[in-house]
């Protein structure tokens, strides 16, 4: 573990030179300094973050001055698939390797993946990854323990918090070898921009408001509530050493990611609505593609697994 000391960072401008003694302490314990967030050191990757999140958020307010219902329902339409190729590629194809797919297949559905501007397959995996790694921990990288609002986002935009929390990404060595990932690493932002532009030209504004600002914004926080809320309310089946909890009504929404004491208890299990009424949209996916002998090592909990784990026997 890592010592943080955000008092260190100079005065002045917010882009500044990062702080020198940000890094490992002998005491192994996490420390962290209350400083206004907004006075904070922030890297270029948090201003970008922050800029789209903040632009995708105004579009949607802008929405009821340019409605057309065919780009709401585009928007619609837009959130659902974008958030179910999150939940299909970077979660459980890429983070846990739930199940397994041709690249001709793998790569193309990463690549939509993107336009859910949650970033690229490296920076989502290796974040997931840790918080597994480190779950309600003092270095899980949105830890609820710091409060719903950092959980829900603010955490996003604290690149360098993350860093020395849980150190370097060299959890994610088995895609940094692959090519494609690290392309779409370096080209992330060119391929955003290429989207929303073809958007505009495409439907005008209201396509970019009604579309991809009420989209982006549902897509947003229907996929921050697993990272918040359902680590605050809902139930547990499973006896986990962390705070998940099942959330049933959210299951629609996040594509069957709300089962997420499920999810805890089972990391690597490619269908997180254990039960037959557990609604989970992309198990049902993952299902099809299994059927149709696309999806291979698809992996699921034993039933010894799941006594044991069992809160009632």
């Amino acid at each position: 573990q890592v010592t943080i000391k955000t008092s260190a960072i100079p005065q002045g401008s917010a882009m500044c030179n990062p702080p020198r003694d940000y890094g490992p302490s002998q005491s192994g314990m996490v420390r962290k300094e209350k400083t206004p967030y907004f006075q904070r050191y922030w890297t270029w990757a948090d201003v970008a973050r922050a800029v789209t999140v903040t632009m995708v958020h105004f579009l949607c307010f802008l929405a009821p001055f340019n409605y057309k219902w065919e780009a709401l329902r585009f928007g619609l339409i837009l959130v659902a698939v974008t958030n179910l190729l999150i939940t299909f590629s970077y979660h459980r194809n890429l983070a846990h390797r739930s199940f397994k797919l041709p690249k001709w297949l793998e790569y193309p559905i990463a690549y939509a993946a993107v336009f859910a501007l949650q970033g690229d397959p490296l920076d989502w995996v290796s974040i997931h990854r840790f918080h597994h790694q480190f779950t309600d921990s003092d270095r899980d990288p949105h830890s609820p323990k710091e409060g719903f609002l950092f959980s829900h986002v603010m955490w996003i935009f604290d690149t360098l918090y993350i860093k020395y929390k849980c150190g370097g990404r060299n959890n994610v060595m088995d895609l940094k070898q692959q090519w494609f990932y690290r392309f779409l690493r370096k080209t992330i932002g060119f391929h955003v921009l290429m989207f929303w532009t073809a958007l505009y030209l495409y439907g005008g504004l209201p396509y970019l408001t009604c579309g991809g600002g009420v989209g982006g914004v549902l897509g947003y926080h229907v996929t921050w509530l697993v990272n918040s809320a359902c680590h605050i309310w809902g139930s547990r089946s499973w006896k986990t050493k962390d705070t998940s909890r099942n959330v049933w009504w959210l299951s629609i929404f996040t594509m069957g990611e709300s089962w997420h004491n499920n999810h805890h208890a089972f990391e690597s299990s490619a269908r997180q609505g254990l039960e037959w009424w557990q609604i989970d949209i992309t198990w049902y996916l993952i299902r099809l593609f299994e059927v149709l002998g696309l999806a291979t090592d698809v992996k699921l909990p034993s039933e010894f697994q799941k006594q044991k784990l069992a809160l009632v026997h």
